[in-house]
């Protein structure tokens, strides 16, 4: 070991543990997810107390430490070595911080639900065989036709007045712009869920879909007919999430209405009370692809 480096002493220590936490922070986060998605630990385990409980308190923690050893590093020579790994763990610790503080602001922008689709009216229905899937898969969110948000404390902190509301007066209001207290909030969601019009048959249109369906990796549960004088069919499928591996369930129903060919879609998450957008951004994105492809249209 150089002069240099001897006489750094405990300040290069120092900055060696911050940058060390601040590498075990990110360790933390990376198998809180994959703990959960390979089924070591439940979700509330892996999201609710190692992620939003205990996650804050380390991604803190090792920007707090990068601070303390990046002042230190800088009292005295040698300060090059303190300082660069210093700051190395500062930019760790700096944007563990960012992702949670965006996460957070995320969550308490859009609303508390977690079952997403294009006409509340006429409810996009799932096939017996996929409800009998979700339970045997613990699915905690049910499938209904007119769902409620639940009444609870904790929904009623972070969410004032929510809770006992139907989730599609809670779409509705997150697809546009509104008045609250004299001050206009801007819409949750980028634009409205809304069905989609086709000129061809149910059964083209349905090849489409099943085609967009499976270049996004979702694992079809049931599969549409797409013949000529298909009047009617249904594209059922799961979607996994990358880290934490939540499942959501979508059924696209494609069927004949006045001449044309409509298509509604619906994505539910399995587990969780809101679902940061995930489901409303999955159906926008299917649907404008679908719609760029067959050549679709918002109106009849």
């Amino acid at each position: 070991m150089s002069d240099t480096t001897q006489s750094a002493g405990w300040r290069l220590k120092l900055s060696a543990v911050a940058l060390g936490v601040s590498i075990f922070a990110v360790l933390w986060f990376a198998a809180a997810a994959l703990g959960t998605k390979y089924g070591l630990w439940g979700w509330q385990f892996g999201l609710g107390k190692m992620t939003i409980g205990w996650g804050p308190i380390i991604a803190f923690g090792s920007a707090g430490l990068a601070v303390i050893a990046l002042i230190i590093g800088f009292i005295k020579s040698p300060r090059t070595q303190p300082v660069i790994l210093a700051l190395g763990a500062l930019l760790i610790g700096l944007m563990l911080v960012f992702r949670l503080v965006g996460f957070g602001a995320q969550a308490a922008s859009l609303p508390p639900i977690h079952d997403i689709q294009t006409d509340w009216s006429d409810p996009v229905r799932f096939s017996e065989a996929l409800l009998a899937q979700r339970k045997s898969d613990d699915a905690m969110n049910p499938v209904e036709d007119a769902p409620v948000i639940p009444q609870a404390p904790g929904i009623e902190e972070r969410w004032p007045g929510m809770g006992g509301r139907l989730v599609s007066e809670v779409q509705e209001e997150a697809e546009s712009e509104r008045t609250v207290d004299g001050e206009t909030v801007p819409p949750a969601y980028d634009r409205p869920i809304e069905p989609l019009y086709f000129d061809q048959s149910p059964g083209e249109v349905a090849s489409y879909a099943l085609s967009i369906a499976e270049d996004r990796g979702w694992d079809i549960f049931t599969r549409p007919e797409t013949g000529e004088d298909v009047e009617q069919t249904m594209i059922e499928a799961t979607a996994t999430t990358g880290w934490f591996g939540f499942k959501d369930d979508i059924a696209v129903r494609i069927r004949a209405v006045e001449g044309a060919t409509r298509v509604d879609m619906r994505s539910i998450s399995r587990v969780g009370l809101s679902d940061l957008g995930a489901n409303a951004r999955r159906v926008s994105a299917f649907m404008d692809e679908l719609a760029d492809r067959a050549d679709g249209r918002r109106e009849p």
